[in-house]
């Protein structure tokens, strides 16, 4: 062990040397609109970012260089004609495009210069983005539909048998869709996209999807098919919600573009149009609330090929816009992302068999089946089992509201053709799932390889993980992202199953959890982008985001519709890009005057309150007051982000007087106990800096008294849950932070993992009568605060998206190690700490062109070493990796 000690040492102290003499600066990782190499981009002022890869301590870049320009080898020859930058001095990492006005269906190339530390120059690879409609004026295709009524149940096929007569040089498609739809050509399926276009609110923003089709279209003869899906924008399924009841709702219709560039330089644009035939399809119903149906007797084998007969077709009819606001979906897509192979199969008899994938997901099951013509298969999908084995799914349909029996919950039917082995996934649907019951009418012969289960979500990359010495808190990490990818679907959900409803309360409780673990923000801007679609001019939100027009009501206040500021301020603290958070100042703004007008004295009680609490109940304007001062707050800074200051200096006055109506009446300044003193009431007072400094730590004090006399248990819902780690493990009280995290017996995180789940449930009482979802997010916040609160990677509010990061790890008894990392927008931040005997070992990465401020938790007895020699805290470090022993 010394000798490994010895080599590591020597390795930390020898090679940043060498590298130092021998390495320069590497941009990599270019994005624009924070994704790599997009296309269909109608931002007229792209953002165009990098990160600079330097392997020596304390790299750091000095200047950069951006070009662009339309002739890729103009741009690797270090020359762009639509904009240049010139060298400007400066450590920033993302710009926005200022050059040239970008002109639509146009491929831009792009690339950077870095100067390191050593005045060294070095040049990226180029890379590109290309350009959209940028504009409805540049749309060639009518929108279509067929003529059938919002009620009929099969969805439609559509195709259309275009020529091309010259060299194909590019082609691209562009669709816009109210519905879901799939694209193909000449057979083939174009993209591996699931569930496009994301649900908006229809009639305000509608989003069309860009593809480039070079290697799927063929000079002569091509045909193209559509098949057009309900989503939520024709949504059938009965349900309390009043999802069939949008204002928008209409048979799905769609536009398309198929824009060709020739070898010769000409273009020609294909669009959608009177020319084009629809037919209905096997997919004889279509819901993404419930299920799919699909009747392979009707299959219509080619008739998405050139030369199907349709001469049975009908023509379709022209549609009006969906809404006057056809923009780019410039986002990471949703994807089957995993695929999930049967734990274990219980066949019951020839007609039932239930199968297991071994853990609860989001998405979709496929079947390969062999039966008789006619026989009718039933997929039942469900989170759990009765007694006697069979599929439960009295938790999760309690909300359905059916009119008959012929839209069964969460079950798939597939009406076989009796053509040999036949395969069956649904297009237009996902649920929330572990158990597949699958029944027939007539006896079938099924194997564990009959069925696989499809994780889908949105395809967000991986930012962050979590390694520990504790197996049940990495189980609890890894339940906590399941939620979390479980319910990411081009907006945070609530849950797969029972709502799929985009609570905005949930969306904000797990925020950090989210960006900790995930690059997210493409879905964020979406979400955010239908939040001010939503608001209605005088500043209120619904409670769930997009919606038909439910969630406008008495409880929709503070606690949950917070997201209007709180996710765009936490973009901008990850990121370090502050965009969101501008787009959304009005709406913040308008949202916060609402309150103030409608609150008495700085106090509110607009809101939902401390949400399936363990068993204390908190005080509904407490909790609602706290999240108008986070808001007040929030705006201030906004304000004065943004060279606002008469905004900055009334609305920091508001939160100020937010803040001292709080503590006029609900602290209590001898005991440092607020309102009733349960975790939640205290725990929200630290989370959202609420109490007074002086009191701060006695505060601290008495939250960790109150969690010992609950028996080291939580006694929160999902305000406390957001809070109780974070105040403890902020404010001196981490050991007690760990065991709540840690625990295993009810009521805890570990209790659900020591009971089987794979996923966060919706009630701490596995056995409650009702809010009984076992795959919810709103627990969640657990995921975030192990970054935080045990690996201490924190965000300098002062120099956001990890310019400088905040480290302060706590090195807590019962963990031998702990390591977190997470990819921000300078690179891979590594907070990693162990035991050994007399010590504690400390090592830290910091990415190139970032710095640190280390906070090391040590008692006066302490003293902290650095290749051996002593060092104080907090410490100061550029970027790099450092290894300190704590003795």
């Amino acid at each position: 062990m010394k000798k490994n000690h010895f080599f590591r040492i020597l390795a930390a102290s020898i090679l940043p040397l060498i590298f130092s003499l021998t390495a320069i600066a590497k941009p990599i990782e270019l994005t624009c609109e924070h994704l790599i190499k997009p296309i269909g981009v109608d931002e007229p002022n792209p953002r165009l970012s990098w990160r600079m890869q330097h392997p020596a301590q304390g790299a750091f870049q000095s200047a950069y260089r951006v070009y662009v320009g339309t002739d890729s080898l103009q741009v690797a020859r270090g020359t762009g004609g639509e904009w240049d930058t010139g060298k400007v001095t400066s450590d920033v990492s993302l710009v926005t495009y200022q050059g040239k006005a970008l002109q639509p269906f146009t491929r831009y190339f792009w690339a950077i210069e870095l100067w390191d530390q050593d005045k060294q120059v070095t040049r990226s690879v180029v890379t590109r983005f290309e350009t959209g409609m940028m504009g409805m004026e540049n749309w060639k295709g009518s929108w279509i539909s067929d003529r059938n009524d919002v009620n009929l149940q099969p969805a439609s096929y559509f195709r259309k048998e275009i020529t091309t007569g010259k060299k194909i040089k590019s082609a691209r498609a562009y669709i816009a869709v109210a519905g879901l739809y799939e694209l193909y050509l000449n057979g083939e399926k174009i993209g591996n996209h699931r569930l496009d276009p994301m649900y908006t609110r229809f009639d305000r923003r509608t989003l069309y999807v860009s593809y480039d089709i070079t290697d799927n279209l063929q000079q002569g003869n091509n045909a193209i098919g559509v098949l057009l899906g309900n989503g939520w924008y024709n949504h059938q399924s009965v349900a309390v919600w009043n999802f069939d009841k949008a204002p928008w709702r209409a048979r799905p219709t769609f536009c398309l573009d198929i824009r060709i560039t020739y070898e010769d330089g000409t273009t020609e644009v294909k669009g959608s149009g009177l020319d084009w035939k629809t037919s209905l399809s096997p997919i004889i119903f279509n819901s993404i609330y419930t299920a799919e149906h699909y009747d392979a007797r009707l299959a219509q084998p080619g008739w998405n090929t050139v030369g199907f007969d349709d001469k049975n077709w009908k023509g379709v009819l022209y549609r009006a816009a969906p809404s006057n606001n056809i923009v780019s979906q410039m986002m990471h897509p949703i994807r089957n992302v995993d695929e999930i192979p049967v734990k274990s199969m219980k066949k019951f008899n020839d007609t039932t068999y239930v199968f297991d994938l071994g853990r609860n997901i989001s998405g979709v099951s496929k079947i390969q089946v062999k039966g008789e013509r006619g026989t009718v298969i039933r997929l039942r999908h469900a989170e759990r089992l009765h007694e006697n084995g069979r599929t439960d799914l009295s938790n999760i349909d309690v909300y359905h509201k059916p009119k008959d029996h012929q839209d069964p919950f969460q079950t798939d039917i597939f009406i076989l053709a009796g053509t040999g082995t036949e395969e069956f996934m649904p297009k237009f649907n996902y649920k929330g799932f572990q158990y597949v019951e699958v029944m027939s009418d007539k006896p079938v012969s099924l194997t564990k390889s009959s069925l696989t289960g499809y994780f889908m979500h949105s395809d967000v990359p991986v930012s962050g993980s979590i390694r520990s010495s504790n197996p049940m808190l990495d189980k609890i990490w890894w339940a906590t992202n399941n939620s979390y990818l479980s319910n990411l679907f081009g907006y945070p959900t609530d849950c797969p199953q029972r709502e799929k409803n985009g609570w905005t309360g949930d969306g904000h409780f797990a925020i950090e959890t989210g960006l900790y673990n995930f690059d997210g923000i493409t879905i964020y801007e979406k979400w955010l982008a239908d939040h001010r679609d939503e608001q209605q001019p005088n500043g209120v939100l619904p409670d769930i985001i997009p919606t038909g027009g439910w969630g406008y009501g008495t409880a929709n206040g503070t606690d949950w519709t917070s997201t209007i500021a709180i996710i765009p301020w936490e973009i901008y603290q990850f990121y370090g890009d502050a965009k969101l958070l501008a787009d959304c100042y009005e709406n913040i703004k308008r949202y916060v005057n609402y309150v103030n007008e409608t609150s008495t004295g700085g106090l509110t009680s607009f809101g939902r309150g401390d949400w399936v609490p363990v068993k204390s109940t908190s005080n509904l304007e407490y909790t609602s007051s706290v999240y108008f001062y986070v808001d007040a707050a929030i705006l201030a800074k906004a304000a004065k982000l943004f060279n606002k200051p008469e905004d900055a200096v009334y609305y920091q006055q508001l939160a100020d007087k937010i803040k001292k109506a709080i503590n006029d009446k609900y602290l209590n300044e001898k005991t440092a106990i607020y309102a009733s003193g349960v975790q939640t009431e205290l725990s929200m007072a630290l989370q959202w800096g609420i109490v007074p400094e002086a009191l701060r730590m006695r505060l601290a004090e008495n939250l960790a008294q109150r969690v010992a006399a609950d028996g080291m248990h939580l006694d929160v819902g999902v305000l406390g849950a957001k809070a109780v780690l974070n105040a403890l493990s902020d404010n001196g009280q981490a050991e007690t932070a760990y065991r709540l995290a840690a625990q295993d017996t009810y009521p805890s995180w570990g209790w659900w993992i020591a009971n089987g789940a794979t996923t966060l449930y919706e009630n701490w009482d596995i056995n409650a009568p009702r809010d009984i979802s076992m795959n919810h997010m709103m627990f969640g916040e657990v995921g975030g605060w192990l970054f935080k609160g045990l690996g201490g990677i924190k965000i300098d509010e002062e120099k956001p998206g990890f310019k400088n990061v905040v480290l302060k790890p706590n090195f807590v008894t019962g963990l031998d190690h702990f390591e977190a990392t997470h990819h921000g927008p300078y690179g891979m931040i590594r907070s990693y700490w162990k035991r050994g005997k007399n010590k504690v070992t400390y090592e830290v990465t910091i990415p190139a062109n970032s710095s640190a401020t280390i906070y090391f938790p040590v008692s006066a007895a302490q003293r902290i070493f650095y290749k051996g020699k002593p060092v104080s805290s907090p410490l100061q470090v550029q970027s790099g990796s450092y290894v300190y022993d704590i003795k």
